[in-house]
């Protein structure tokens, strides 16, 4: 062997190593399987369950044991996937502490809870005749490769999951709906589905985009207003604890976003938050404001990422829905095949063991001597009702004649013979009827499964459009804002300077500084807003104002007027409301509220005076100016240096 065939790159290794590593990651445990809508270590678990299933409970430590046979990983990860399937509430009957996925209480230990399959589950998941079988990783034993399953299960429980490279985030779908749906796809009708939340809560599916990357819910929690004073939260958003809530509510309060003055949590078995708001507090705002700045909304981006084909794909959940629905089809055909098949092999064997016994062909073998002359004495004994059978009377078919033990024969009844007969016949002429009209007979299972496991599986979640709550006018103003003008700093900290007005902590500071810069600041305990300001305020986008600026453009420059609006800015960035130049200077600056005011305005400039000056004093008015952009220069109104400007005619 040569020296380059001993060497292998690091490189190629590690990236050979990688792509395993992704590989199995992808397929083996982050992303479902959309043949039954489960993981490998779901699937494992349930199939471990059906191999214990007896009817009566098993405690989980011991489900976790066997599920090891298949799975060959820890038992705590294990039993978290078993507590998962468990509170959905779907495949798992449970019983013990299984914990509570709506105040985020952990399950009891493995060897306290127990566990069995759902009727449900045995009626849809399983069927051995029409499972894909693979051996386990050990080679001892035999596992499914995926479950027959014959339920749209992975849009009913939802799934997630993070791989390498990519995520999977299924979102839970209604029971009933699901039914509805797949009876619509058999149908070749329009499919549209939404999702459902255990949790309940009002949603708005407005871009779910069926599901795929890139779209997006927005789920609210249920507030009712109790009283002037009380809001009750009865139902809370998807993936949400009413541990998390709370403490979002708290940490909103401390941060000054809303005003409440207690928390209280009364959940049982329903969600029940209570939430005291101080006098005053408008209800109706509170409520808003609870939206806008804890988890009481929600917003959550899905991405429909299943295995098929043997690779991860992104499908819409309206077309996995009609896979399923059409796999279901599908494993509902090869059960009536196979249901065929052994009816009319019974049917093939009672008619010849009728035979057999009717005509006393069993008396003919009594003088054989041979097995072979046995064989060929019944063969020939049914040779004239050959006709009578649906195939060829096979040496099998002879050997298990002579298997008839003599008790049978003597006891042998030829009217129930019969009537087992015209029974066989009978279910073998409805299961070719079903199989010719194989959709009419899917339809009639979704029916029944919807009728038999649909009661009390109502939508909880309610489907709504609704407005995102501007945080600006929601936001409780608890703060006051203070100005060091001595040193350019603004904040709510700063008690012992001049108080400028109310706010709250998610507003912004509008702030123009002598040398005619200005700069949009975050409201903070003590922030920056530039050194000699000349008019700081909290900065709202919904009420514009108009600004009137007399400046100087450099040390010795001319001296311009501007009249002008602010419109979209860039938080921290600094704007140069001049040209910018070293010793620009702001002689005149106002604030107001409309155009018409703005105008009105009057000042008078003093000139300093000089040779050949003959009036030091001109008053201008802001209406003989136009109202322009922040980035207007302004018009020069002297070249001669000022002394000062002075509003009106001071």
């Amino acid at each position: 062997m040569s020296k380059a065939e001993e060497h292998v790159s690091l490189g190629e290794m590690y990236s050979d190593y990688f792509l395993d590593y992704a590989s199995y990651v992808i397929l083996e445990r982050a992303v479902p399987h959309l043949g039954d809508g489960l993981k490998p270590v779901q699937r494992r678990i349930l199939h471990a369950m059906r191999m214990l299933e007896d009817g009566r409970y098993n405690k989980v430590a011991n489900v976790v044991g066997d599920t090891m046979k298949y799975h060959p990983h820890g038992d705590v990860a294990i039993k978290d996937a078993i507590v998962g399937l468990g509170q959905k509430e779907l495949l798992i009957d449970t019983q013990g502490n299984w914990g509570n996925t709506l105040t985020g209480d952990p399950a009891a230990a493995a060897r306290y809870i127990e566990a069995r399959l759902t009727r449900f589950a045995l009626e849809v998941a399983f069927n051995k005749k029409t499972t894909q079988w693979t051996k386990s990783y050990d080679g001892r034993n035999d596992e499914p490769v995926t479950l027959p399953m014959k339920f749209p299960l992975l849009l009913a429980q939802g799934a997630e999951g993070i791989a390498v490279g990519l995520a999977c985030k299924i979102l839970p779908h209604n029971f009933i709906e699901l039914v509805d749906a797949c009876i619509a796809a058999l149908r070749k009708k329009k499919v549209e589905l939404v999702p459902d939340f255990a949790t309940g809560g009002i949603m708005d599916a407005s871009e779910y985009n069926d599901g795929l990357r890139g779209g997006r819910l927005r789920v609210r929690a249920k507030v009712e207003i109790e009283k002037k004073k009380l809001l009750r939260i009865v139902e809370v958003p998807y993936g949400v604890t009413t541990t998390s809530l709370m403490d979002s509510v708290v940490s909103a309060n401390e941060k000054g976003k809303i005003k409440i003055a207690k928390i209280e949590d009364n959940t049982a078995g329903e969600a029940d938050i209570l939430v005291h708001l101080p006098a005053g507090t408008d209800p109706e705002t509170a409520r808003d404001a609870l939206y806008a700045f804890t988890d009481c909304e929600v917003s959550i981006s899905p991405n429909a990422c299943v295995i098929a084909d043997g690779k991860p794909q992104f499908l819409g959940v309206s077309e996995i829905l009609k896979r399923c629905a059409l796999q279901t089809k599908d494993l509902l055909k090869l059960e009536l095949e196979i249901r065929l098949g052994e009816l009319q092999e019974k049917w093939h064997f009672s008619s010849l063991e009728k035979i057999f016994i009717e005509k006393r062909i069993y008396r003919d073998i009594e003088e054989c001597e041979t097995w072979e002359s046995v064989i060929e004495t019944i063969d020939k004994g049914l040779k004239k009702y050959k006709k009578l059978f649906k195939r060829a009377i096979t040496r099998d078919d002879i050997v298990r004649l002579t298997e008839i033990k003599i008790k049978r024969i003597s006891k042998f009844d030829s009217f129930r013979a019969d009537e087992e007969i015209k029974g066989l016949e009978d279910a073998i002429a409805e299961t070719e009827k079903n199989l010719k009209n194989l959709t009419r007979y899917a339809v009639r299972y979704f029916e029944n499964l919807k009728k038999t496991h649909g009661k009390g599986r109502e939508r909880r979640t309610v489907v709504s459009e609704f407005e995102r709550v501007d945080r600006s006018q929601v936001v409780a103003a608890t703060e006051t804002l203070y100005l060091d003008e001595k040193n350019g700093f603004a904040g709510w900290s700063l008690k012992k300077e001049k108080a400028i007005e109310k706010c709250s902590r998610i507003d912004d500071i509008i702030a123009f500084s002598q040398d005619a810069q200005m700069r949009v600041v975050k409201v903070a305990d003590k922030a920056f807003v530039g050194k000699r300001p000349v008019h700081v305020a909290v900065f709202r986008k919904d009420d514009p104002k108009i600004y009137c600026m007399i400046y100087r453009d450099g040390r010795s420059g001319p001296v311009l007027a501007k009249r002008f609006k602010v419109g979209g800015v860039t938080r921290d960035k600094v704007y140069e409301l001049g040209k910018g130049s070293p010793g620009t200077r702001v002689f005149h600056f106002s604030v107001h509220d409309t155009e018409k005011e703005s105008e009105e305005t009057e000042v008078v400039v003093h000139l300093k005076p000089a040779l050949r000056l003959r009036n030091v004093s001109r008053p201008f008015r802001f209406g003989e100016i136009g109202l322009k952009g922040r980035g207007a220069k302004g018009n020069i109104i002297t070249k001669h240096a000022i002394d000062r400007v002075v509003k009106g005619g001071g």
